[in-house]
């Protein structure tokens, strides 16, 4: 494939990926903010949804473009697309426990909704969690954003 066409593709799914993870973030962060359960049921199931249409296949074409890039372009596995690289990891590993608490989040308040009653302490529990771990998580990307821009090292 042309390198044109595999960079256009590793940035707009950077783009997809980063988008995704903000606007989710932001609306489970305004949906528990509420305390509508029934908003926040809705919304933590499009949150879910969202991850699955746009996260998961943005987190496989990123390494794999990303890769096709810098063999394409003659670069090290060093520098810049070493830290890239951790920091792409450092957080995936935080986006694999959200995405579980995601769905316990989303079937907590559903059944909340149905029963009419008030959300379980263990979800806001869950909740805390997924934000401490959301923190490390977009602090990475934005690192890796300035990293694949400035290609300091």
């Amino acid at each position: 494939m042309d390198y044109a066409i595999i960079k256009t593709l590793h940035i707009v799914s950077s783009t997809l990926l980063f988008g995704t993870g903000l606007g989710t973030a932001f609306f489970m962060w305004q949906a528990n903010r509420s305390k509508d359960v029934a908003a926040i049921a809705h919304t933590a199931k499009r949150v879910v949804l969202a991850d699955w249409l746009f996260t998961l296949p943005t987190v496989v074409i990123q390494p794999a473009s990303g890769y096709a890039l810098m063999i394409l372009a003659g670069l090290p596995l060093t520098g810049w697309i070493a830290w890239s690289l951790g920091l792409f990891a450092l957080a995936g590993l935080c986006w694999l426990p959200v995405v579980w608490l995601q769905i316990r989040m989303h079937k907590l308040a559903a059944e909340a909704q149905t029963t009419q009653s008030p959300l379980p302490p263990i979800y806001w529990s869950y909740a805390r969690t997924w934000t401490l771990l959301g923190i490390p998580a977009f602090s990475a990307m934005i690192v890796v954003f300035f990293l694949m821009v400035a290609k300091p090292f």
